[in-house]
């Protein structure tokens, strides 16, 4: 059974995808700060407890995964906060470029070896905000520009291999993600995403002869819609 690594794994578009891999047969290792077997009861989930965002977490997450022989990585996990960037703590800066673009960085690395030799796959769950720029999203912007460009580079770095990179960027998507923002996703079902449209995505790129590459996957609402909260 061939296995996979996804990182926000516990809910949102890592949760979602994660179910999507058991269905079809899957082993997943799911990595998240919380994230439990009870999560999923099924008995080819590993959960694997860890806070991406955290340098001595995310080696130690490193050291583990280094011993698995793994298919696919999905780094899904990330955060996103959206103020005047003077306003944002120093803090919240460095634990977003690190969990959007450090860490991503870091499990490649150790696991990329694994995945030429298996002609398996790099999934990188980025975002619309790859390939544009918003206000107030100068460093959610960066980091996930940056992990696009990561995912570029690699897929021209390994093209000798059999291993299939894609970024992955969704527009704004309904789940936990805006719980702590000022701004959430529309109520009406053609202004907004589900996670399971990105799932779906995930599928069609495992669907694909192997000789085809769909390097770049952004996905975006028939409509634009945005809700602000009270």
């Amino acid at each position: 059974m061939k296995k996979v690594i996804v990182t926000g794994a516990s809910s949102g578009i890592g949760k979602e995808i994660t179910i999507r891999l058991l269905r079809l047969g899957y082993a997943v290792i799911g990595i998240s700060r919380n994230i439990k077997y009870e999560d999923f009861h099924n008995d080819n989930f590993t959960p694997l407890q860890a806070d991406l965002s955290n340098e001595k977490s995310t080696l130690a997450t490193c050291k583990t995964i280094a011993k698995e022989d793994i298919y696919m990585l999905i780094n899904s996990a990330g955060f996103g906060r959206f103020e005047p960037h003077e306003e944002l703590s120093t803090k919240i800066i460095t634990e977003m470029v690190y969990l959007n673009l450090t860490a991503p960085m870091l499990l490649t690395n150790v696991l990329l070896r694994n995945l030429k030799q298996n002609n398996g796959y790099l999934i990188n769950i980025n975002s619309i905000e790859a390939l544009k720029t918003s206000k107030f999203a100068g460093v959610y912007s960066a980091t996930k520009a940056g992990l696009k460009a990561f995912g570029d580079s690699l897929f021209e770095e390994t093209r000798k291999s059999g291993l299939s990179i894609t970024n992955i960027n969704p527009d704004m998507t309904e789940s936990c993600f805006y719980d702590e923002l000022r701004f959430d996703v529309s109520t009406k079902e053609d202004e907004k995403l589900l996670c399971t449209d990105i799932a779906d995505a995930v599928e069609h790129i495992l669907s694909m002869r192997k000789g085809a590459v769909v390097s770049e996957y952004t996905i975006r609402s028939l409509k634009f819609g945005i809700s602000k909260k009270l």
